[in-house]
Formats: C-alpha cells, structure tokens, sequence
C-alpha cells in the first residue's frame, strides 16, 4: 500500500473541530512542513494537544497566533506569549497537565485505559473538579485518557512503510501519539528503503502509521 501524501493532501483531512496531537519539544520533533501548511489552510476550532505551544512564529505557535486552536491541553506555555494573552483573554480555553501526567493520559488513549491515578497535582489547582481515588489508604487523581482524531507526527527517520525512528528528545511525545489517534500522519525527514532499518531500532511500527509526507 503506497501511504505516501502531499502536505496539502494531509491538511485537507483535518475539519474544522477536529482533535489533533502535535509530537515534539519545542518544534523539536514536529511535523513543521504539516503545521505550517495547518496555519495556512485556515482550518478552526481546533483542539491541539501538545507538550507546548512552541514559538509565536514557530511550530504549532502558529495555529495559536492565528487563532485556530479553540481548546488546547498542554505541559506548559511560557515560550508562546500569545497563548499567554489568549488564555487571559478568555480566548482560549488552557488545561494544564504536568508533563509526566500528559504523557501518561495519551499513554492511556493509546493502550485503552480508563485513565492513570496519580498523586501529582493533589491538593493543587490541578485537582479541581476531577476525581480521587483512595488505594491502600493513599489518595490519587484520576487523570483520564486523551485521544485524537490525528496524530501528526516528526520522525527522524523511517522507511516507505511508515516504520519510525525518533532521535533526542522527537521521542518524548510522538511515539505515544503515534497510538492514540484514529489516524496518524508522519512527516520524515529521512527516508530510507524498506529493509533498512533494524527491526530493534524502530520505534513506532508501520501498522500505526495511515499516511507519509515525506
């Protein structure tokens, strides 16, 4: 099956409304060629879950200062100081998770849990309106599981396939998107024939994989 699609072919399959997962830290591990073609296309309404908020006039910043992004779940956004502004503004609806929490709840979306317990953010604003569990007499948020309808997804290296490789710190969020979005589109920037790789190195596998731009 050949996966391989244009940037704007990727673009037009997001709606207005949709969930979308953006890998990387700091654009580093982002899919730039996609999210800048995103910021382009005009789409709205959208919800980004994200480590961050990148830079005002970088990665997925720019779906921010473009005002595309409705609701955003995200680490932190002390890079973007529109995000800031919005989130002031009432603009834009911010829940912030801890890193660690983040990663876990895609985790789950991806694994089909119920959701993580853990006892980061207790007695926090980070507790409120959500649910304590008591195990073995200690107390424990319940952080439930986020999903997407795509995951757009930087590897560092992959073959025609859509077998990934991620290098430093492109590997914190995508390989976890990777499972927990009904489609997955991955921007390579290395490309390599099927083969090439070595089974042990890869780190997302093919079958998670819908689309490629390469």
């Amino acid at each position: 099956m050949d996966k391989f699609i244009s940037v704007q072919q990727a673009v037009d399959m997001i709606k207005d409304g949709d969930t979308i997962m953006v890998g990387g830290f700091l654009t580093v591990g982002t899919p730039l060629r996609i999210i800048d073609a995103l910021a382009a296309s005009g789409k709205k309404n959208l919800t980004l879950i994200s480590n961050d908020t990148g830079y005002i006039d970088r990665g997925v910043g720019k779906l921010i200062t473009n005002k595309q992004i409705s609701k955003l779940y995200v680490s932190h956004i002390g890079t973007n100081q529109n995000t800031m502004d919005q989130m002031n503004a009432g603009e834009l609806k911010v829940e912030f998770c801890p890193q660690g929490t983040l990663a876990e709840r895609i985790r789950c979306g991806g694994a089909g849990l119920g959701g993580v317990l853990t006892a980061t953010g207790l007695g926090t604003v980070v507790a409120e309106g959500k649910q304590v569990v008591n195990v073995d007499g200690k107390d424990y948020l319940l952080e439930k599981p986020l999903r997407a309808d795509f995951a757009l997804i930087g590897a560092s290296k992959g073959d025609s396939e859509g077998n990934l490789i991620y290098r430093g710190t492109s590997q914190n969020f995508n390989p976890m998107m990777a499972m927990a979005a009904t489609t997955v589109i991955a921007e390579i920037n290395e490309m390599v024939e099927p083969g090439q790789l070595a089974p042990e190195a890869v780190i997302t596998p093919s079958i998670l994989v819908k689309y490629i731009v390469k």
